[in-house]
Parts: structure tokens; C-alpha cells; sequence
């Protein structure tokens, strides 16, 4: 199979579809200052404010959310308050219960608190939402294709491989992360800060290398968002071999999903 075919059957197995995920922090709470409201609180603040300016600033956080996840970055309550809510903090959780329900009833999104310590939340799907992950396809972002033969090759190894054996796979399929690639720009600098930033890919030093050498592992969005066993279909059909041949990974796609994935909270 060609170069350009592998990258072609890679997009092929990968989506625009949102699913849950979990997630590490980002970074410490920046706005400890903020305290949940009490229901007592809520509805006192309520009482001083109009029915539209409750809506309007609730139209103003469904807005921010939209925008923001353009881009697939996590959203957190500190930058959330802040930046949208502002003086309207003390009934934040009556406009949260809100947002989440226009999520829900006009664009068929979940809204998902992935980090309970720094209340940090992603947009989900919940209309192509299935048992666990759902298998990607159709990327309208041809960087989707690039991601998963990354992550194919993570989940073919293991789960942990060194960015050595990532930039010699990517070079084989002529996306040299030393050079500007027509298509993706900086190789290098999309995969450690793009697809890390958006909870793909963990980039991580080993301990005790000098030079510094790192490791890639599945970020935890890619471990809801992406199907195992899509991943295993593609691998199958790039080495024309059955997927159930490879059995370790062959258990593991089609394992329950883990019951410690991350709850939905809409209203932290």
C-alpha cells in the first residue's frame, strides 16, 4: 500500500464526532476566590436579576463553549467565570443548568466536567454517543489522519512507545518532523503541542535521560473519542491480516469500557 494510501485509510477510520473523555489538570486553579454558590444564594440572586438577563447570559456561555471547542481545547470554571460570567457568578449553577440544557435540546451536546479538581469540561456528541467509543471517520481535518496512525502505533505497542519510533513511522510515510510539511506545517510542533494541548497525546519525559528522551502514551480524550477496534480494522487492512491475530489488542478493543471513565457534571 502507498504512502498516500496509508494516510488516506487512516482519515478514513477517523471522525469529527465528539465523545466523553477524562483529563488530567492543565494547570492549578487560577481563580480560588470562587466558592459553588449555595441553593439559597442562587435564588436570591436570581430574584435581583430579569428573566432575559439570565438568558442573555446564558446565551453568552453557550456562545463562549462553542467557540472555544472549535478547537478541541478544554474549557475550565476559572476562565469561564472570569472571562463570561463574571458579576453573574453567584447563580452560576442556574446558568450552567441552563447552558446544559440548550446543549442538549438545540445542538444535541453534553456538556462533561473531565476534571473535578479544576472543574475543566469538554463538549460532547451525545447523539452518536454508543457503548464506549465510537469509531472515528470522516475527518473534515486532514490532522486527523496524522493522529491516528499515532495512535495506532501507540496501541499496537503497548500503549507506551518512545517519539523515536513516532517521527521513524511518520518518516515513512513522508511527514518528516524535521521539515515543513505542506499540508500539516510544523509535524513536530503539532504533534508535542497541538494534539497535546487537545488531550490526544501525552508527551512525556523519561526520567533520567540525557539528552531528554520522551515517550507518547494516549491522551485521555483519544482513549473515548477513538475506537481500538476501528484502529485494529485499519491495521488489518494495512497488513492484510485478520485482527483477531494480534490478541492482547484484539481483548482490549473489545473490553468493557472502563467504569473510572469521567462522569458528566454540568453544574460544578
Amino acid at each position: 500500500m502507498t504512502q498516500r494510501r496509508r494516510l488516506s485509510a487512516a482519515q478514513s477510520c477517523s471522525q469529527s464526532a465528539r465523545q466523553p473523555g477524562t483529563l488530567v489538570a492543565q494547570e492549578e486553579d487560577d481563580d480560588p476566590t470562587f466558592t459553588q454558590p449555595s441553593t439559597s444564594q442562587v435564588q436570591r440572586g436570581l430574584d435581583k436579576l430579569t428573566t432575559a438577563q439570565v438568558d442573555q447570559k446564558t446565551a453568552e456561555v453557550v456562545q463562549y463553549f462553542l467557540v472555544k471547542d472549535q478547537k478541541k481545547i478544554p474549557i475550565r470554571r476559572a476562565d469561564l467565570v472570569k472571562h463570561v460570567v463574571k458579576e453573574y457568578r453567584n447563580i452560576y449553577p442556574e446558568i450552567m443548568k441552563r447552558a446544559v440544557r440548550t446543549f442538549d435540546q438545540v445542538f444535541g451536546l453534553k456538556l462533561v466536567e473531565i476534571d473535578s479538581k479544576n472543574h475543566t469540561y469538554i463538549l460532547v456528541n451525545k447523539l452518536e454517543t454508543v457503548e464506549g467509543a465510537s469509531p472515528i471517520k470522516s475527518p473534515t481535518n486532514p490532522k486527523m489522519g496524522l493522529l491516528f496512525v499515532i495512535l495506532s502505533v501507540i496501541f499496537m505497542k503497548g500503549g507506551v512507545v518512545r517519539e523515536n519510533l513516532i517521527w521513524n513511522t511518520l518518516k515513512k510515510l513522508r511527514v518528516d518532523p524535521g521539515e515543513k510539511h505542506e499540508e500539516f506545517g510544523d509535524v513536530k510542533k503539532v504533534v508535542t503541542d497541538e494534539f497535546v494541548r487537545q488531550r490526544y497525546l501525552e508527551y512525556v519525559r523519561i526520567p533520567h535521560t540525557e539528552p531528554p528522551e520522551h515517550e507518547f502514551r494516549w491522551g485521555q480524550r483519544a482513549d473515548m473519542e477513538v475506537s481500538k477496534a476501528k484502529i485494529l480494522e485499519f491495521m488489518g487492512q494495512l497488513h492484510d491480516q485478520d485482527p483477531q491475530s494480534w490478541s492482547q489488542q484484539y481483548r482490549e478493543a473489545h473490553s468493557t469500557p472502563s467504569s473510572t471513565q469521567a462522569s458528566t457534571s454540568s453544574q460544578r
